[in-house]
């Protein structure tokens, strides 16, 4: 059986390389291809590859599957072996050992969406946005480049046991040269919404959503159910920041909580055309709260639609830096032992129609680049003024 699961993340897929450009004969459907040639290739290499241990035909299954979602050129269709299926359940769900980071690509090159606020990869100076060019790991025995490194790859070489330590080729955004950075790897637990008083009197609240996990719904009923409570509160700043996104259905509810019922949260477009919009279905605690959302280039996926639909509708000021510009909507299928598909079936637009994709980020109301220089947090800031003074 196989069950299926809506993704609006930027954590998933493939890096790919171009392949040759031998002339082969094209086939328009299934029905014309003739699959004897990789049982030929299969049958040349039993017999005349030099180590015959390597030859794991379950391994081989894989690799071609993975070959066939490769084909397509889409770097969020991927095909996940049992391990790494499990893995990113795991993400999702916010428990693992690794470094903090959720993985992309910008510019055909691997890339940090974002790293996890109070990880190991934030702590050793990771940053939204940065290249990640060659990962070493002297334990593993791994010394590589990342050109035409599948995400999942990248995955499992990133991830490791708690204490061991990987070092990682960055390029920051705005700098010229690479530099080394050694992160040594934690358990990573991860609280999706947290919740700060803010203001000398303890009025504006901060909701930091960082994901749009397994847990998510729990903590953010929590972190609401307290925010109604305060007689005296003067607004709310939504913190997506760092939110590389997670389930689309989540996107849908926390937006709820701020619009009124049946505004439009997202349109999503399939590969015929056809358009099913999302709206808001329940009547939010929230509804007439002043309101401020702070996105970065690490707000991705769920969370611009979240930061989207909010600006539409002209229900909030965005302050911050253009988004990440993930446009696309992946299904998490499950194909029985173990394994897994995540595979691209939709696009996303705003309810003003726009598609933010690539280089097409959200574009916030009051832009602020933050300093490396200065302390504090200058978005915060500005938003607490925007918030304030409305």
């Amino acid at each position: 059986m196989i069950a299926a699961l809506m993704l609006a993340s930027g954590f998933w897929g493939y890096k790919l390389g171009h392949g040759s450009k031998a002339a082969v004969k094209e086939v328009s459907d299934r029905s014309q291809v003739d699959l004897s040639l990789m049982w030929r290739v299969w049958d040349m290499l039993d017999e005349k590859y030099l180590v015959k241990e390597d030859i794991k035909p379950q391994q081989m299954i894989w690799g071609a599957i993975r070959g066939m979602t490769a084909s397509l050129n889409d770097p969020y269709t991927a095909f996940l072996p049992p391990q790494e299926n499990k893995e990113t359940k795991e993400e999702l769900n916010g428990a693992f050992e690794g470094v903090g980071i959720q993985l992309g690509y910008k510019d055909d090159i691997l890339s940090v969406v974002a790293p996890l606020s109070g990880m190991p990869a934030e702590a050793a100076g990771i940053k939204a946005g940065d290249y990640i060019l060659h990962i070493k790991d002297e334990k593993k025995g791994i010394d590589v480049d990342t050109t035409d490194m599948s995400l999942p790859e990248a995955v499992e070489i990133i991830r490791g046991e708690e204490g061991t330590s990987v070092v990682l080729t960055i390029m920051h955004q705005g700098e010229s040269q690479p530099r080394e950075i050694a992160i040594t790897r934690g358990t990573i637990v991860i609280k999706s919404v947290e919740l700060e008083w803010l203001g000398e009197d303890k009025t504006v609240a901060e909701i930091r959503l960082t994901r749009f996990g397994g847990r998510t719904e729990a903590e953010w009923e929590e972190a609401v159910d307290e925010i109604v409570k305060k007689s005296d509160l003067k607004g709310i700043i939504l913190d997506l920041r760092n939110n590389p996104g997670g389930y689309l259905q989540g996107a849908v509810r926390y937006a709820g909580e701020f619009l009124e019922k049946n505004q439009v949260v997202v349109k999503q477009v399939d590969g015929q055309g056809k358009i099913e919009t999302y709206s808001v279905t329940d009547k939010g605690k929230l509804l007439t709260v002043p309101l401020v959302v702070l996105v970065n280039q690490g707000s991705a996926s769920s969370s611009e639609i979240l930061a989207g639909s909010l600006k539409d509708h002209q229900r909030a000021k965005l302050v911050g830096e253009k988004t990440f510009g993930k446009g696309t909507i992946q299904e998490a299928l499950d194909l029985g032992e173990g394994a897994g598909l995540h595979v691209t079936t939709a696009k996303w637009l705003l309810p003003s129609g726009q598609w933010v994709n690539e280089s097409q980020g959200i574009e916030p109301d009051v832009t602020v680049s933050l300093d490396d220089e200065q302390e504090g947090d200058e978005q915060l800031e500005k938003a607490m003024e925007v918030l304030l003074n409305k």
